[in-house]
């Protein structure tokens, strides 16, 4: 996995003027609303952790599975299948029945799915660019 780095400024990067579309900045400061940011970045680090973006990814790919089959497929423990399982469930990202003595999940709604889908499909777009040079 790649971790960010900082880059020195290039000039490049950075106006050389400075010009303030004044409208273009009160709409913006009145459209962006804190709390739905902070909601957003949630999302993002609910996903962050490769095992729980394995999870809903799985579940984008099947539309449900029992916690025993999130288990197997990762490899790992039942407790810890459920720990993440639950944490993507407290940021909404997945919701839960019960179906006779299992616990059956699935992504929550099609925004998550279409997160995920689009965050693959750029994934994906990125890596064959990197490859073509």
């Amino acid at each position: 996995m790649s971790e960010l780095k900082e880059s020195p400024t290039k000039i490049e990067e950075v106006c050389e003027v400075t010009c303030v579309n004044q409208d273009l900045i009160h709409q913006l400061q009145t459209t962006i609303q804190d709390d739905e940011i902070l909601g957003m970045v949630d999302i993002f680090k609910a996903l962050s952790d490769p095992t729980r973006m394995k999870i809903a990814f799985m579940l984008d790919q099947a539309h449900e599975l029992c916690v025993c089959d999130v288990s197997a497929v990762l490899g790992s423990s039942m407790a810890t299948t459920s720990h993440h399982l639950r944490a993507l469930k407290n940021m909404h990202i997945t919701t839960s029945r019960k179906e006779g003595k299992n616990v059956i999940y699935s992504l929550k709604d099609d925004h998550i799915r279409t997160l995920i889908q689009m965050t693959l499909e750029h994934q994906r777009e990125k890596k064959e660019h990197e490859q073509q040079q």
